[in-house]
């Protein structure tokens, strides 16, 4: 039985040597190459990256490869690479897409392919269907590639110097230096080794660096940089007296942060307070952009700077829509994905822990401070992302549930309903939830936000409970 390959919110992810096999990897590469070739029949030239996980290399190889039985030049990048640097490369090279073999923060036993448009931007859902249909035509032909016009040969590309200026310019590196500021990275043996650390290390920062060796079983878990996994950052934090703790996931869309006394910030938070520093120290108030399972804060302070609010479905490919037409300063997800205006329309976790250390260093205030600074201006937000598994028969009953419009959540009265992406209940006090079927297991996220703590715990309770009455 072939493998349906389905690309997702970022991309194809399966476990290795399960599904994600040579044999399928080829599948996926030629559906990418044939879609490239519609699109320009000739003299395409596609990106070709990888984040350390295993086989990378070959996986590479046998892209490079593909592309070029169809006539796709192949721009191939040697090291592991970032995915926001592999999003600046296609802009600056003006390449005509890019594959990137990573999983992003999944565990080690995963691999994955993301395909970037010419934008840079991860694939639209239009684009990713055109891809899957090719798979399946592919298929139907045996996998055989028309001849090309003419044979082309792979081009070495190497991303890093020019990712690295950019962020040169974007980042007040000298206001971190000037505050004497001191630094943890963590790059979770990922494809951001040497990026962070080296630009702090630049400009005379006090950086230190831990996971920086290629792992490509990651510490024996997944790659991802949240509060559970972050104990060696803060270990070094403590060693060091360090000011704040940054690090990145497998591939580096996606951030985490740690305040100077060790506590983990939500990336609901550092988006809010990313938002809201951008405005005071850039000026800019061209708009703002959270997916809707993203913090309500980010409304309160976009009201607060009367700032246009736009809300996407979850996924960062609709933030980067904004980003390319100008329309927002900042945008970013509860999941830890985020960039700014004249950047990557792509996730930048790089971007965004070199964003925070700027932020501390130039209001002289830890993390923690300016979240309550923020609080007194615009109110308080708590919020909270829970994974209940569903057997067959609930799942059942709760999709029927999803279909229909509650008047309310357990007794709490629903003064909105909202159908963005999933199921999101708002409630005359500020607070809501919103449910998120998975696409690929019976799972149902759950989101909830209150504006106290107390709240939320009553509202995760009723959150729950609607599920499974």
């Amino acid at each position: 039985m072939t493998t349906e390959i389905h690309f997702g919110t970022s991309g194809w992810r399966a476990v290795m040597a399960d599904e994600f096999t040579f044999a399928n990897v080829r599948r996926a590469v030629t559906g990418i190459a044939r879609y490239v070739v519609s699109q320009k029949a000739s003299g395409a030239r596609v990106i070709v990256g990888r984040d350390p996980r295993f086989l990378g290399e070959t996986f590479c190889s046998m892209a490079d490869e593909i592309l070029t039985a169809h006539g796709i030049t192949p721009l191939l990048i040697a090291e592991p690479a970032p995915t926001p640097a592999i999003s600046y490369a296609v802009i600056r090279e003006k390449a005509d897409g890019a594959i990137n073999f990573t999983a992003s923060h999944n565990p080690p036993e995963y691999n994955g392919i993301k395909f970037s448009t010419p934008d840079g931007a991860p694939a639209l859902p239009e684009v990713t269907k055109r891809i899957e249909a090719e798979i399946a035509a592919s298929d139907a032909d045996n996998g055989k590639p028309k001849p090309p016009g003419k044979t082309v040969t792979a081009q070495a590309l190497e991303p890093r110097s020019a990712y690295l200026a950019r962020l040169r310019e974007i980042i007040d590196f000298k206001a971190i230096q000037k505050a004497k500021l001191r630094v943890v990275f963590d790059p979770f043996w990922g494809a951001a080794r040497g990026y962070s650390d080296s630009l702090l290390r630049e400009a005379g920062v006090d950086v230190s660096t831990v996971h920086d060796c290629r792992d490509v079983l990651f510490g024996g878990h997944a790659p991802e940089p949240d509060d559970h996994l972050l104990e060696g950052c803060r270990e070094q934090m403590r060693a060091t007296k360090a000011h704040i703790g940054i690090a990145t996931d497998g591939d580096a869309d996606r951030f985490g942060i740690v305040d100077a006394d060790g506590t983990f910030f939500t990336p609901n938070y550092i988006v809010a307070l990313l938002f809201d520093y951008l405005v005071d120290s850039r000026g800019w108030k061209n708009g703002v952009a959270k997916s809707v399972a993203t913090t309500n804060l980010i409304n309160a302070v976009a009201k607060h700077h009367g700032i246009e609010l736009h809300e996407t479905p979850v996924g960062f490919k609709y933030i980067g829509e904004l980003i390319k037409q100008d329309k927002i300063a900042i945008g970013g997800e509860e999941s830890a994905g985020l960039s700014i205006r004249h950047h990557v329309p792509e996730k930048d976790g790089v971007l965004a822990g070199l964003l925070c250390c700027e932020m501390v260093a130039q209001r002289g205030k830890s993390l923690s401070q300016q979240l309550q600074e923020l609080f007194a201006e615009v109110g308080s937000f708590y919020s909270l992302r829970e994974n209940f598994h569903l057997t067959p028969e609930v799942k059942e009953k709760f999709t029927g549930k999803l279909q229909r419009e509650p008047r309310d959540l357990m007794g709490r009265k629903i003064t909105e309903v909202v159908r963005t992406d999933g199921l999101k209940l708002l409630f005359a006090d500020g607070s809501w939830v919103c449910y998120r079927l998975s696409g690929t297991e019976p799972v149902v996220r759950v989101y909830s936000e209150a504006r106290s703590k107390e709240d939320l715990e009553k509202l995760s309770a009723a959150a729950k409970q609607w599920i499974f009455e």
